[in-house]
């Protein structure tokens, strides 16, 4: 069989799906032949209006014509972003599946305003695309959560929706504890506990509670360091930090390579990373998997990753999301049973079984198309 697996313009997180099930579908179908299809790279940071304007024409005129010229048994748009896409190929009767990862920006409207020139275009181009998926033979939903949101927002059937969740790379594990202590020796960090957070700075990403909760964790006299990885702090996050005398307990650690987020898993202690919408959450399997406990949220698709593996929490009680900390702080029987279930469950979402389910799919489309 020949599969076009579609990209969009780099991005960290799509990258990491995208290179996960290629290298999924080679383990589970060696005899497959996978096309890669990449757009144009382009600086999503500039401000020119001429790159603007070419990244346009990249997603929505080239790339798509691009990929119509390819031939294979299925085209697999890795991101709902993309699958106006769809639109395109199935002008020519091309079997199209999608995988959709969240429609988190039905629920914030204002989540592209910090992060794009022209919001309003943005949001008009965004759903636009989004609604290609009407049009594709499957979806491929991450989650539960998001498999209920793809159905009720955009009224795409349950038939043609199968929940098949992400995976977790097998770089991530645990490493020697010498390892983490040198980790911290080199940064300085003398603390008790070392609590971390991954990801972006989306308001959904809730990093405000968060350095509330880590301002009840000084106030209580708890000896931690904080440490975020990912995008930087906000203004406003950094007047807060300043504002609470915090500076000495928080350490931004950029956006280091893969290698270097094992390491500093490996150096924390505890991850901190209740959001209050994910559509699934790979931080979190990331975390399990080399072996430490996280606390996140009780709501969206955090159960779902965590199960009982970790400690949910109200995302926007900042007391609670303190006192799961102190919990795991002082009781170490505790902290080790999450441990343990950790790396347990984190040994259930592998890239092999998340392209084997994904294949079947593949293989039903043909034979029924």
């Amino acid at each position: 069989m020949r599969i076009a697996i579609v990209r969009m313009i780099p991005e960290f997180s799509m990258d990491v799906y995208t290179n996960g099930i290629i290298s999924g579908f080679r383990a589970v179908r060696p005899d497959w032949e996978i096309l890669d299809l990449k757009p144009q790279p382009i600086d999503r940071k500039s401000r020119s209006l001429l790159l603007r304007i070419k990244k346009y024409y990249e997603r929505f005129w080239r790339f798509p014509q691009q990929v119509t010229q390819h031939k294979a048994d299925i085209f697999h748009i890795i991101d709902p972003s993309e699958a106006h896409i769809t639109y395109w190929l199935k002008n020519q009767n091309k079997n199209v599946v999608v995988t959709c990862h969240d429609l988190v920006n039905f629920y914030y409207k204002d989540n592209l305003k910090n992060s794009v020139e022209l919001p309003f275009i943005s949001r008009a181009m965004w759903l636009y695309a989004i609604k290609g998926m009407k049009k594709a033979d499957s979806i491929v939903a991450v989650s539960s959560m998001t498999a209920k949101d793809t159905n009720q927002i955009l009224d795409i059937e349950s038939a043609r929706i199968s929940v098949i969740p992400n995976a977790v790379d097998q770089i991530f594990q645990p490493l020697l504890k010498e390892q983490a202590k040198s980790f911290r020796q080199q940064r300085d960090i003398t603390s008790d506990l070392c609590l971390l957070n991954v990801g972006s700075n989306h308001p959904r990403k809730n990093i405000t509670n968060i350095l509330k909760a880590i301002n009840i964790l000084k106030q209580n006299k708890l000896s931690f360091h904080f440490l975020k990885v990912g995008a930087d702090f906000s203004e406003e996050q950094k007047a807060y930090i300043q504002a609470q005398g915090l500076e000495s307990y928080i350490s931004y650690l950029g956006k280091p390579d893969k290698q270097g987020l094992l390491e500093i898993y490996n150096a924390a202690d505890i991850l901190i990373a209740p959001s209050l919408h994910e559509g699934f959450g790979i931080t979190l399997l990331e975390a399990m998997a080399c072996g430490i406990p996280v606390i996140s949220s009780k709501v969206s698709a955090m159960p779902e990753v965590v199960g009982d593996a970790g400690i949910l929490v109200e995302p926007t009680d900042s007391q609670a999301i303190a006192d799961a900390v102190c919990r795991l702080y002082n009781n170490p029987d505790y902290y080790e049973e999450l441990v343990k279930k950790g790396l347990v469950r984190a040994k259930l979402f592998t890239w092999e079984e998340t392209a084997e389910q994904i294949a079947q799919i593949y293989e039903k489309l043909v034979i029924n198309n």
